[in-house]
This record gives C-alpha cells, sequence and structure tokens, in this order.
C-alpha cells in the first residue's frame, strides 16, 4: 500500500477493512436520512403516522431489485418470437375459456364502461396469464430500492408516495402487497399510480382489490381503457398487405385516412380480400420495418399504447382478443 512502508502487526488489514466498512456505514446512515425525509414527504401527502411505522419499520433496499433494473436483454425478439411467446396457442385456449366462465360479469362490465369483454381479457391475459402470475416482490421495499437508487429516483418516488397512499386507505394489507420487481401490481398490472386514477371497487366491499377480486381487476382495467379514450363500437385493427412501390412516407402513426382511400391506395387485407366497407380513419403501422408485418390500426390501437408503448404489445392485446372473440 503506497504511502504506509512495510504492514506491521495488522496494520495494513485494520486500513484495509477501515476502507471497506466506511462506504458502506455512510451508505446505511445515508439511506436513514433519505427514509426520513421520504416519511416526512408522505406525512404531507397525508399518509398516517401508524401506516408509516407498519409499512417502513426495518425497511431496507433490495440488491435483486437493483440488479433486475440494471439487468440488460441478452437479445431481443423478433415480432414472430415476441408473438410466439404472448400470443401461443395455449393462452388463446385459456383466453376463450376464461371468457366463457366470466361472460355474466364480464358483459356487465363491458357495457358499464362500454369495452368489450374480449379486450378485457386478452389485457388480462397479456398481463399475468389470468391471474397466474402477479408478481412475487413487495412492493413498497421494491419502490423504496429504486426511489433510493437515484436512476429513476424521482419516478419511483411518486410511485412510492402513492402506494403508501394505497395502504394507507386500507386497499390492501401490507403482506399482501406484493408485484413486479418495478412495482406494478395486481392481476392487471397497474403502477400505484394508476391505481389511485382507475382502479375501481366492482364487487362493493369498499376496496379497489385489483389482487384478488376479479370483478375489481376487470372493472379497473376496462374504466382504464374507457377513461384513455376506448371506442366500444372499433375494433383495435387488422394486418394488410401494402402494394409494391407503397410510399412509406405514409406509415406514420400520426396520418390517419380513410379506409376507402388507403383501398384507392392499394392496401389490401393480409388474405388479398378489399378494406372493410365501414370507412373509419385509420392509420398504417410496421411491427418491424418494411419487410415486417403490416397493419392498418385505428383509435384503439392508440389507447392501447397508453397502456404500454410497444408496438409489440399493442399487436399482441389486438391479435389475442380477435383469437379470444372467434376472429
Amino acid at each position: 500500500m503506497r504511502g504506509f512502508g512495510v504492514c506491521r502487526r495488522g496494520i495494513c488489514g485494520a486500513v484495509a477493512a477501515l476502507v471497506l466498512v466506511l462506504p458502506a456505514r455512510a451508505e446505511t446512515l445515508s439511506f436513514a436520512r433519505w427514509l426520513e425525509d421520504l416519511r416526512q414527504d408522505a406525512l404531507r401527502h397525508g399518509v398516517s403516522a401508524a401506516t408509516l411505522d407498519s409499512a417502513l419499520s426495518g425497511i431496507k433496499p433490495i440488491s435483486r431489485v437493483i440488479e433486475l433494473d440494471r439487468q440488460q436483454p441478452e437479445f431481443t425478439l423478433t415480432f414472430h418470437q415476441y408473438q410466439e411467446r404472448v400470443v401461443p396457442k395455449a393462452r388463446i385456449e385459456k383466453g376463450k375459456r376464461k371468457l366463457s366462465e366470466n361472460r355474466t360479469l364480464l358483459k356487465e362490465i363491458g357495457e358499464r364502461f362500454g369495452v368489450q369483454p374480449r379486450f378485457i381479457v386478452a389485457f388480462w391475459g397479456i398481463e399475468t396469464d389470468f391471474g397466474r402470475i402477479t408478481g412475487g416482490f413487495p412492493v413498497i421495499p421494491a419502490l423504496t430500492t429504486l426511489a433510493f437508487d437515484g436512476r429513476r429516483g424521482a419516478y419511483f418516488r411518486r410511485q412510492l408516495l402513492d402506494a403508501l397512499t394505497i395502504l394507507d386507505q386500507g386497499h390492501i394489507d401490507i403482506a399482501r402487497m406484493v408485484g413486479s420487481w418495478a412495482g406494478a401490481m395486481g392481476q392487471c398490472q397497474f403502477m400505484p399510480s394508476s391505481f389511485l386514477a382507475y382502479a375501481v371497487d366492482f364487487d362493493g366491499d369498499g376496496r379497489k382489490d385489483i389482487w384478488n377480486s376479479k370483478e375489481d381487476v376487470f372493472a379497473s382495467a376496462a374504466n382504464y381503457l374507457s377513461r384513455s379514450g376506448w371506442r366500444n363500437d372499433q375494433t383495435w385493427g387488422r394486418p394488410v398487405k401494402l402494394p409494391q412501390l407503397f410510399d412509406l412516407d405514409l406509415v406514420d402513426l400520426k396520418l390517419q385516412k380513410r379506409l376507402s382511400e388507403w383501398q384507392r391506395m392499394g392496401v389490401r387485407s393480409a388474405n388479398g380480400a378489399d378494406l372493410p366497407k365501414r370507412d373509419l380513419m385509420a392509420s398504417v403501422v410496421l411491427a418491424e420495418g418494411p419487410a415486417g408485418p403490416t397493419f392498418v390500426v385505428y383509435d384503439n390501437y392508440r389507447t392501447i399504447l397508453k397502456w404500454n408503448r410497444s408496438t409489440f404489445f399493442a399487436v399482441a392485446v389486438g391479435s389475442l382478443a380477435d383469437r379470444i372473440g372467434g376472429g
């Protein structure tokens, strides 16, 4: 060790230990100060001291959450790989069964919120495999970890305050408030801010329970879509074929033309048939570059993107809904 000469009587070992201990201790002290500041912030937001005592007592950052946040995928799925993984035949068949099993409830919720039941089931299926996979991370510690980490600290701090508000309102207890490593919760995988904005107590028990109540899960998803602009008199879109020498500058979600105009320009359904006679406003989108699958999409496609801003996801939801509904 430069500047210390020969090590004697374990002095170098003690110094090395001190170097290792001090940052860890400083980080612990920093987290404690940060947590106290968060507590004061939550109190100002109206969260009770009792809830904060219950939720934050003994809390520590979760290293696995940081690992997952930093983790980069080893490869990127192609469109077809994604579709095969997210909309496999088994999920389509399961979706049909779930639609049938819950038909009465879904019909009631669909009529109340103006969302076709097949789309509610499609979101449910893709987000959590119809409630089977909802995540196993405790939401408050996971969000605390991400808020303290700082990479996206401001965003996750807001989500953490919202999650504490949900606890304080009594919708779920701390032990059962589990979700993804990033804090997405329940069978519809709402972030806390989405929960506060859109979750619904449809079963009337006084709690908005998107973890265990199918009534609340379906109604909350439908309410999200309805308030985001969903139209129940339209579908999402459909696969199409473009003519040769089609001007790719027209492939733009911001550009809309009537289906009759796209028809005149040579756009056809994927099977070669004419486009539907109903003259909806539509845009042309490519799922994966000029050589990839092409779709004409309507306003509901844009609403799906408000849930998850991914072309692959939006097409998967629409495709699963079509197949569940017999399309």
